[in-house]
């Protein structure tokens, strides 16, 4: 029986007027954030894996650095995101947060910024961003990743379009999702991690580094 969108909310508690305000931002302006369900199991898992430092990949205007930030008083994050429009809007929301000091943002291409001399190491990753590029943001980040440590990916099921047969995608999304399903299959060969796939949101992966 499939659990009811009413039902899964319900476990879900009302956010601050910060993050209100985001999440409206994020809609009329058409800003991919997570989704309300699968950002709550990340935090969540990062309430339990207690990360000291976090890498995300793909800030947008900053609403899961803050919301990871507040769940995680003790945590740094570092932030990379390539658009300069919504780098300046993630700088305006976090000025408007108890959290900026917690949150360092790279300017630049994620598949091009080098950070390994500022940054040696994280206990996890967050990847959201391009999704057609998902492997390559893994195969860049994930040596800076710690022994135990976890990359946390959103967007696996791109809406539907990862569960339809390749002909059924529309032409312009084949690409994208032809390398998310390589991609996949590559993870779950992946013998340096232990990865699981939780249908929550629009599809959450979360692969621990043995």
């Amino acid at each position: 029986m499939a659990i009811s969108d009413a039902y899964t909310m319900s476990f879900i508690k009302p956010r601050n007027p910060l993050l209100t305000e985001m999440e409206q931002f994020a809609k009329e302006n058409f800003v991919p954030i997570m989704q309300l369900p699968a950002i709550e199991l990340l935090l969540q898992m990062l309430r339990i894996q207690q990360p000291k430092s976090i890498l995300e990949i793909g800030t947008a205007i900053g609403y899961s650095a803050i919301r990871m930030a507040e769940a995680l008083p003790e945590t740094k994050i570092v932030s990379i995101e390539r658009d300069e429009n919504r780098l300046q809007q993630a700088k305006h929301f976090l000025s408007k947060s108890s959290v900026a000091e917690q949150v360092e943002i790279i300017t630049g291409d994620a598949l091009e910024v080098d950070i390994e001399n500022h940054h040696s190491a994280f206990d996890a990753i967050f990847i959201d961003a391009a999704k057609g590029q998902y492997q390559k943001f893994f195969e860049k980040y994930s040596p800076l990743i710690k022994q135990g440590g976890i990359i946390y990916i959103d967007n696996m099921y791109m809406h539907g379009l990862s569960d339809l047969e390749l002909s059924e995608v529309p032409r312009r999304k084949r690409t994208m999702i032809r390398n998310l399903h390589q991609f996949a299959d590559w993870m779950i060969e992946n013998e340096d991690y232990q990865s699981t796939f939780f249908p929550v949101g629009d599809g959450l992966l979360i692969c621990i580094k043995r």
